[in-house]
């Protein structure tokens, strides 16, 4: 009897605009590594449609984007509109930053997955990014079946 071979959650973490404080994202991308998840981490000062354009390319089942320079609601809501524009619209966008409660809260109605400030413990972001991810994939399973 073989053994199912459990696929790897495949995130894209990205620092876009002109933020170069990375420290952060990079304690992330170890933690995902750590939890057995596949990294790919396009670096600092991306746009928004290189960030796009690598996720449909690495074919993930994530995004994760790190903010720090205020532009949080410009950045997000581009970054989802092109996703939308690229077929990837169901992806999961996740991100963290400082972030203002009210800007949480009209990023997530805007389809914004989960957003992290300082505190969250990695173990929270990985264990959220697992669970998320697992309802997608369940998701696009009863999507298949009717």
């Amino acid at each position: 009897m073989t053994e199912k071979k459990e696929k790897k959650i495949r995130v894209l973490l990205a620092k876009p605009g002109l933020d170069g404080h990375d420290r952060g994202i990079k304690v992330i991308a170890a933690a995902f590594r750590d939890a057995g998840f596949e990294v790919i981490y396009t670096g600092l000062r991306q746009t928004p449609e290189q960030i796009v354009n690598a996720a449909v390319q690495e074919d993930v089942d994530a995004i994760g984007v790190s903010i720090l320079s205020g532009a949080h609601m410009t950045l997000f809501p581009e970054i989802k509109k092109l996703m939308e524009e690229k077929g990837i619209g169901d992806t999961i966008l996740s991100g963290g930053g400082i972030l203002p409660e009210e800007d949480i809260k009209k990023l997530e109605k805007q389809g914004i997955d989960k957003l992290f400030t300082p505190g969250a413990t990695t173990k929270e972001i990985v264990e959220h990014m697992r669970a998320a991810v697992a309802e997608r994939a369940d998701k696009k399973q009863d999507d298949k079946i009717m």
